[in-house]
């Protein structure tokens, strides 16, 4: 018996902060500072009952069989640390963090998430200082000495990328109990996705790769499918953090298929909103221009043409760097490549005993995912050679070893190590074209898909068809029907995931499921290769139709969950448009670019709506369905519109025009006529022409008794008065039509009137009336994420916070408004407030306006919305 404490156990990590930099200082004398620290550490932890498991350099690794142990142990480790007399007026600083929970052990070596966890907590604390997990917390707070206190530090996602956790303070008396922000992934800007299992050794390969991406700029880790490349180039992104003060981003492309959509892809990374007629790739490059943060792009093998972009975002952008996962370089200036290795594995030949075994990589990760699966599994004297069998049969990879290991609910070690000799030998001998370890990947992936059954194997297939994943509601409609797969569809899909051949995605409103992208190929080549391919196909694209086509009524009603359904969806709905415009289906095709026009608008997605457009009217089939092509056309003309490409708009909503009265539908051309009015009332241009239309309009939609076209109407009516420089006039419209839009609910055409009537207010100087106009109309925008709408409020603010006075915040937003409209390219705003009075700031001298306007060029969009939003500092009418 080993005599360490088994069940429930606490651990405890130690690690001196700065030890490099005392190395470097030291020198040879670094050696007796750390038996100083060696003996200080030993004596405390060991005579608070604490086990010795191991050291790396000058960290500690220690197990307690009691938390409260633990934690008088790490309290009298710091005492003891200060009271040290460290040479030369050295002082040694030691990071600490506990965390309780179970483990396997295995020999000496205790394996399990719990272990990482208290890892990661000692990572986070800063030198001198003690932190404990929530578990910990529960379980000392009660019986701590008088000496010794617990202080919440909230919640932090700490760098193994999980969930967050909330930590603890050990205060100690005597001690300092002030120190810096956790180092935490809170610390800089970052999206880095929430992992759902750790991070499993790579000690190695991660300080590798950390050094070549100090000394480079672009970092590419490749190998092939299933080597572990995002997980790694996840947690590189998650040590480096602190040494990117603007951000780090994971940008997902697994599943972008066309180079040029990278751009976007990165903008929809960075939250960047991108409209009007700018592209991508100019935003990105402006974003970028002074930033020092680390962009990640995963899966770019299939996007090799685009390469380039990198050296192009380097050019513009001296202080980024890109770490790139791919299964080929991308051959551009300036590359460092990484081949990630598998993970490391025993000789079979001369087994090591258990405590040796649990070191190598592959077993550990082997033993973690067994026992997520299987809580009392255990690698005994009896089991231990199959377990390094399996982890060499399948090459060391991670994605297949999880495979495999997921099995174990099912088959003893030696059981699951005889099934996968006998599958790989067989599976093995596939293309000769494929590298050895692909071959291997390919073997596993299909071992596990081989062990389901029929109706398994098809679901497995048939969910391949979703780009990015799916949620339930479309994997029923596509999928089923529930005889077809052997169960009720959510069951199978459950079963798949437990099988490691899908994932739940966590945080998510609606049940979601996702497929990792090596297992997709593979499935999907099964797809393909059945008779049922183009069949699913189209359910799929029939099911995004129907989605589209579902939501496409709600965004009138500005309403955000059905905005951010279609967002998660959008890969998933960019597939189906493809596979419409490919079978040459004008119809769904018009259908579903007509459905989600306003959704590209709203949430940044112009320029390739506009192209997606282009595409479907150029189809052959499209004249063939006039009332279909009406309806694109008119979202072609409000996306350009939107643009501020007027003369595109007023093109596309002219032939709009003519084939509404040849369709004859009096309700469609009175929306034809009232949009075809817009070009030109808006440039005022040529207002004479507009109000013919809006007579016209106004005409039809009160014979139909069409509430909300009548509505719409008066709003555009008043803006002709406003735009026509009588806002007096027009002040009767914007109220008539604001009241008919509150009364029928319609969200988006409210803050519209609103935001027109404060316009109005502005015109006329009454600051108070603007004021509560536009803060509504904000409000509304806010709630929906309708970027467009809040940057042109920004703008309007200026122009209210300049009639109550202060003209340092007028200049302020005004710079701020400017800068959003070049960033995200909602231009119209311009258009329409260059036609109205608009009230000049208060002087304020040149120093104060150039601090003023520096201040509103580096603001945030939710910054300059807080400043927008401010009251005045006096009452003015």
């Amino acid at each position: 018996m080993s005599g360490l404490p088994t069940g429930t156990v606490t651990f405890l990590f130690t690690d001196i902060q700065g030890s490099t930099r005392l190395l470097q200082q030291l020198g040879e004398r670094y050696a007796q500072v750390l038996q100083m620290h060696n003996r200080a550490l030993r004596e405390a932890l060991t005579g608070a009952g604490g086990h010795e498991l191991r050291t790396e350099g000058d960290s500690f690794f220690f197990v307690f069989a009691s938390a409260l142990d633990a934690a008088q142990g790490a309290s009298r480790a710091q005492r003891g640390l200060a009271a040290e007399a460290w040479p030369e007026g050295v002082v040694v600083l030691v990071r600490i963090g506990l965390h309780t929970g179970e483990a396997s052990l295995v020999g000496r070596e205790y394996v399990g998430l719990d272990v990482h966890r208290a890892a990661r907590i000692a990572g986070a604390a800063r030198g001198g200082q003690v932190l404990v997990s929530e578990t910990t917390r529960a379980l000392v707070e009660p019986a701590l000495p008088s000496d010794l206190r617990l202080r919440d530090l909230g919640l932090h996602r700490l760098k193994d990328l999980a969930r967050p956790e909330r930590l603890f303070q050990l205060e100690v008396d005597g001690l300092p109990a002030a120190f810096p922000p956790l180092a935490s992934l809170e610390a800089v800007p970052n999206n880095l996705p929430t992992q759902l299992t750790s991070f499993i050794g790579r000690t190695a390969e991660l300080a590798e790769a950390r050094r070549l991406l100090q000394r480079s700029r672009l970092l590419t880790l490749t190998g092939p499918g299933g080597t572990g490349k995002t997980r790694l180039g996840l947690q590189i992104a998650a040590e480096s953090v602190d040494n990117f003060p603007d951000g780090v981003f994971f940008v997902p492309l697994a599943s972008v298929r066309d180079p040029d959509l990278v751009p976007s892809a990165i903008v929809q990374a960075l939250a960047i909103t991108v409209a009007g007629t700018r592209l991508p790739l100019a935003a990105v490059a402006d974003h970028l221009r002074d930033k020092h943060l680390l962009l990640v792009l995963d899966n770019f093998e299939q996007l090799l043409p685009a390469a380039p972009l990198a050296a192009h975002l380097m050019e513009r952008a001296p202080a980024l760097k890109l770490l790139v996962t791919s299964r080929a370089v991308l051959h551009v200036s300036g590359e460092q490549e990484y081949p990630v290795p598998p993970l490391g594995l025993p000789d079979l030949k001369a087994l090591p005993g258990l405590d040796a075994l649990s070191q190598y990589e592959a077993v550990q990760l082997f033993i973690e995912r067994a026992v997520a699966v299987k809580p009392d599994f255990q690698v005994t004297n009896d089991n231990a050679a199959a377990v390094a069998g399996i982890c060499e049969r399948v090459d060391g990879l991670p994605l297949a070893i999880e495979l495999a290991a997921a099995r174990v609910k099912l088959f003893s070690p030696q059981a699951l190590l005889n099934r996968l000799e006998s599958s790989l030998t067989v599976l093995v001998s596939g293309a000769r074209d494929l590298s050895v370890r692909q071959q291997t990947l390919r073997g596993a992936i299909a071992w596990s898909t081989d062990l389901l059954d029929d109706g398994g194997r098809r679901l497995l297939a048939r969910f391949s068809v979703f780009a990015r994943g799916a949620g339930l509601e479309q994997a029923e409609r596509v999928c089923g029907p529930d005889a077809e797969v052997g169960a009720p569809v959510v069951d199978g899909l459950d079963m798949l995931a437990d099988q490691s051949l899908l994932r739940r995605l966590p945080e998510l409103d609606e049940p979601r499921f996702l497929m990792l992208q090596v297992i997709r190929e593979f499935a999907l080549e099964r797809l393909e290769a059945s008779e049922e391919a183009k069949t699913i196909h189209e359910r799929h694209a029939r099911a995004y139709l129907e989605l589209a086509v579902e939501a496409e009524p709600h965004f009138g009603d500005l309403e955000k969950g059905w905005l951010d359904r279609l967002e998660r969806d959008h890969d998933n709905l960019r597939a189906a448009l493809d596979w419409w415009v490919a079978s040459g289906e004008a119809f769904n095709a018009m259908q579903l670019a007509a459905c989600l026009w306003r959704f590209w608008q709203m949430r940044g997605h112009l320029q390739e709506g506009r192209t997606r457009v282009g595409q479907v009217l150029a189809m052959p089939g499209s004249r063939d369905h006039r009332a279909e092509r009406k309806r694109v056309l008119e979202a072609a003309g409000g996306l350009a519109y939107w643009q501020a490409d007027m003369g595109a708009a007023e093109t596309y909503y002219q032939e709009a025009v003519e084939l509404s009265r040849v369709l004859g539908d009096p309700g469609d051309l009175a929306n034809a006529l009232y949009n075809l009015a817009f070009p030109s009332l808006v440039a005022a241009t040529d207002l004479a022409r507009a109000r013919p239309l809006l007579e016209e309009a106004m005409s039809i939609f009160r014979g139909l008794d069409d509430r909300p076209g009548i509505a719409k109407t008066v709003w555009a009516t008043g803006s002709y008065y406003l735009f026509g420089r009588d806002p007096a006039a027009a002040t009767a419209y914007f109220d008539q039509a604001r009241d008919l839009f509150r009364s029928l609910g319609r969200r988006f055409d409210l803050g519209w009137a609103l935001r027109m009537r404060g316009l109005t207010a502005i015109a006329m100087r009454d600051a108070l009336l603007a004021r509560s106009q536009c803060t509504e109309a904000l409000q509304l925008f806010l709630e929906a994420h309708d970027v467009s709408g809040i940057v042109m409020l920004v703008g309007d603010f200026g122009g209210i916070v300049a009639l109550e006075g202060d003209g340092e915040r007028a200049i302020t937003l005004s710079e701020a408004a400017a800068v959003h409209r070049v960033s995200t390219g909602a231009m119209l705003g311009v258009l329409g407030t260059a036609h109205i009075d608009w009230p000049e700031p208060p002087a304020i001298g040149a120093v104060a306006e150039a601090a003023a306007r520096a201040r509103g060029r580096v603001m945030t969009l939710d910054e300059a919305v807080a400043c927008a939003l401010e009251p005045a500092a006096t009452p003015s009418t």
